[in-house]
């Protein structure tokens, strides 16, 4: 059966900041993913996540300039000093928050960049970061991101990340597996996640093509459920959907796993933000 997890970013944009840790504990969550959770100060931070008995389950390491279009640093040569100092303050705050796994974005690669280049700096950061995330009881993760979502990104099907992830050869280092990304990039889905198991640390869902709620669309998400189960995968699943018709409403698809969205109300309406 599937722990699924609530991507604060994604899910419960009808509350403020603080108010949808207590949203994602009363709708039945037990793990949330939140993408950047550095403004919230570690000491903050971790109360919100201690009241509400929630679990980090996942996060991003600093990933450079967001609004200047960067979205990662561990493939773009020449930042490995910043990279590298982001990658502390993520294991400050996981460490802080007794989180496990920290996702760590490559990079968007500019055309004309040399390839080769690339992808020593990132097998050569991935190979430390892995290092050190293993001695202190932590994963770093990679995920493959479609080209449609993040254009000219590191990495874009499952398969490259395997081959990164086989390159390293560091168990400190595992695959963040979003469905949605790997359908729309490489699709054999059963084949896909079956190849990925030894590495799998993390997973993640939404329907398939409007990336909405995983009820509808391409993805028989019951069967993968299924799958998962049957090859022993204990890990979390997070829903990094953009619901059609607010959160609430969104999450009845998930009754039959014990999400109780009946049991919250919602707030006034405000105006929604998308996430990444």
């Amino acid at each position: 059966m599937p722990r699924f997890a609530a991507n604060l970013s994604f899910l419960f944009q009808e509350w403020e900041a603080e108010a949808r840790f207590v949203a994602a504990r009363d709708v039945g969550f037990k793990g949330v993913e939140i993408p950047f959770p550095y403004d919230f100060g570690l000491g903050r931070l971790g109360d919100l996540l201690a009241m509400n008995g929630l679990e980090l389950v996942s996060f991003n390491a600093p990933a450079g300039d967001w609004d200047a279009g960067e979205r990662g640093l561990a493939a773009l040569p020449g930042r490995k000093g910043e990279f590298f100092d982001g990658l502390e303050r993520a294991f400050d705050l996981a460490d802080f928050v007794e989180a496990k796994r920290i996702h760590v974005m490559a990079g968007v690669i500019p055309e004309d960049e040399d390839f080769d280049l690339v992808y020593d700096t990132y097998v050569g950061n991935l190979r430390r970061a892995a290092k050190e995330a293993r001695a202190r009881g932590l994963t770093v993760m990679i995920e493959p991101i479609s080209p449609a979502v993040i254009p000219d990104y590191m990495l874009a099907t499952p398969e490259q990340a395997l081959a990164v992830i086989a390159d390293v050869d560091d168990h400190g280092l595992g695959l963040m597996l979003d469905v949605f990304h790997a359908q729309n990039t490489q699709g054999r889905l059963t084949e896909t996640i079956e190849a990925s198991m030894a590495g799998l640390a993390h997973v993640q869902i939404a329907g398939v093509p409007d990336r909405a709620e995983p009820d509808a669309g391409e993805v028989n998400y019951p069967y993968l459920f299924d799958l998962l189960d049957a090859h022993g995968y204990g890990g979390w699943v997070g829903l990094e959907y953009h619901p059609r018709m607010g959160t609430l409403p969104g999450l009845r698809w998930a009754r039959a796993w014990g999400i109780r969205p009946d049991a919250v109300t919602p707030p006034p309406a405000r105006p929604a933000k998308r996430g990444r």
